[in-house]
């Protein structure tokens, strides 16, 4: 009788899945490009850490967040993950600074921090002049206006110079004086509690649109308009003008003859 047949070999140890790896492009989780330029830095950090929390890595960027009950190995993996996330979320100039061999996550993440947060006192006064120079005159529209200002408010938080939501406000206003909004600046500035820098911009958006829609009158009107404001009487027609008005006669035809 023939034995028993040899049993199969035992297979390996299931390979640990994490929520992590299912991320095949992380442009699309994070979609700004962090460099030293925008210094968009408060954002970038936001949204990265957002991510890393919906993901269950928070803990390789944030020591204070407790590490999970994971293998060694599964966990290196891990790091090694968000690192390629930190990576595919910079410059290629700020790339080249954090990268060295055999960082974690954690000291990459800490480089970038001090990268930003070098220098506050300089760039802090830069970026305050900057802040306080824009003017609605130098941009297309009142949306730009207002994205330069939210940004430059959020690169001041980048280097703990907070600018408050009523500072927000009335440097916007102070940027559309001598324009076509200065009327409206006046209603936002005169608001009693002072509106929100969300509620502003929609007024000032609703403002821009009203004027969009006003009809343009034709460059000919106005050169008409200027030629008839010299003629002795404008609201005469051309006959009655040639002669000489027509003394009330209007409407009589052929009185030149």
């Amino acid at each position: 009788m023939a034995g028993d047949p040899e049993k199969p070999p035992t297979p390996p140890p299931t390979t640990e899945y994490h929520l992590a790896q299912s991320v095949s492009n992380i442009r699309n989780e994070i979609p700004l490009i962090l460099d030293r330029e925008t210094s968009q830095y408060s954002n970038w950090v936001e949204l990265f850490e957002i991510h890393c929390h919906a993901c269950s890595v928070l803990d390789h960027i944030d020591p204070s967040t407790p590490r999970p009950a994971i293998s060694d190995v599964l966990w290196k993996r891990l790091d090694s993950i968000v690192k390629k996330w930190i990576y595919g979320t910079i410059s290629t100039d700020l790339l080249q600074t954090v990268l060295y061999c055999g960082a974690t996550a954690l000291e990459t993440w800490n480089r970038i921090k001090v990268i930003f947060q070098d220098n506050k006192n300089t760039h802090a006064v830069y970026l305050e002049n900057q802040f306080n120079a824009l003017h609605l005159s130098n941009f297309t529209d009142i949306s730009t206006y207002c994205q330069q200002l939210k940004s430059l408010k959020d690169q001041l938080a980048n280097v703990d110079q907070i600018v408050s939501e009523q500072k927000l406000v009335l440097r916007m206003v102070s940027g559309l004086v001598n324009t076509d909004f200065d009327t409206m600046a006046s209603m936002i500035q005169q608001m009693d509690p002072l509106a929100s820098f969300k509620t502003a911009i929609s007024r000032l958006l609703l403002e821009e649109a009203r004027r969009a829609q006003e009809p343009c009158v034709p460059a000919q009107a106005f050169v008409a308009h200027a030629d008839n404001t010299h003629s002795p009487t404008p609201s005469a027609s051309p006959s009655q003008q040639s002669c000489g008005g027509g003394g009330g006669g209007g409407g009589r035809s052929g009185g030149c003859g």
